[in-house]
């Protein structure tokens, strides 16, 4: 937990590792989307980057001379070559976020690129699986419509086919080609693919703690595992590092106590840090923890 204090307090000021030139990359789980921490330093405020994500902390901790995060919620593959208008609510959370790979020099040597999750829609499946209800049968065969019960899996899963996992297959080159493009700007930089923190339990879910349907929940954890089995496939195709932030999180999801899950749930509050939070998304301790994680992989985590 001191990495938030060596950012803080400014107390890596060497580079380590030998990395001067760090980018970072991709969306609201890169950018750790923050009411409480939120700044305009590298992004307009409609992308709700926080001062204490996992890159800044990662910047500190390596000591880059020369650091920009272009990281920002709701972003697509689509947005690492267009701008991205992140109007929310105007003159608060609003402006538009140049294409992220406008940041990218022949002289970065180092980008972490957190991205895949929008373009398959899971974010907003998430969002989406809320019910008010348990499932509750009121004829044979016949539930509630949702939000009161009926499990939103049937949307997605329809004759058999899953679209989840087809927008998941269709995301894959998208990500491989988001690393070539990386790599055509930037071919000194070491590129590390960052996953997905396990922010849903692997069975079951904990309703009426958090209004989503076990079934709903089972299905959603298991896409998220295959956005990440789709992101560590890119990892290997393409020859870049993936950071692991699933496995390393497990147990740590959003049916867990405050103090011990590092993504929030349906309610817009955090105990980490203490206030307003955008729900599902992960809180503080998930922030820490992607910066450790990818400090682990550098060898230059701090103790």
């Amino acid at each position: 937990m001191l990495l938030p204090l060596i950012l803080a307090a400014g107390l890596v000021t060497a580079p380590v590792n030998g990395f001067h030139e760090y980018v970072a990359l991709g969306d609201s789980w890169s950018a750790d989307v923050s009411l409480i921490h939120l700044t305009t330093e590298y992004v307009p405020s409609g992308c709700v980057q926080s001062s204490r994500n996992y890159p800044k902390q990662v910047a500190a901790a390596l000591g880059v001379a020369t650091f920009r995060d272009a990281t920002c919620g709701g972003a697509t593959t689509a947005h690492m070559t267009a701008a991205q208008d992140v109007t929310r609510v105007k003159r608060i959370l609003d402006g538009v976020n140049k294409p992220q790979f406008d940041r990218l020099t022949p002289t970065t040597d180092l980008v972490t690129l957190g991205i895949g999750g929008n373009d398959a829609r899971l974010a907003a499946a998430v969002g989406d699986c809320v019910n008010l209800l348990p499932t509750l049968t009121i004829l044979p065969g016949k539930v509630l419509p949702a939000p009161f019960g009926a499990p939103c899996k049937t949307k997605w899963v329809k004759d058999g086919v899953d679209q989840m996992s087809a927008n998941i297959k269709a995301t894959e080159p998208k990500v491989a080609a988001a690393v070539a493009g990386i790599r055509q700007r930037s071919p000194r930089a070491r590129i590390l693919l960052v996953d997905y923190l396990a922010g849903l339990p692997e069975t079951g879910g904990c309703f009426p703690y958090v209004q989503i349907t076990d079934l709903d929940m089972d299905w959603l954890a298991a896409k998220l595992r295959e956005l990440n089995a789709m992101l560590a496939r890119v990892a290997r195709d393409t020859g870049v590092t993936l950071v692991d932030t699933y496995s390393t999180s497990k147990g740590h999801d959003v049916c867990q106590l405050p103090g011990k899950k590092w993504v929030e749930g349906v309610l817009p509050l955090s105990a980490d840090p203490v206030g307003p939070a955008i729900p599902f998304h992960p809180n503080q301790l998930g922030a820490d923890h992607q910066a450790r994680t990818v400090l682990d992989l550098l060898g230059a985590a701090k103790t």
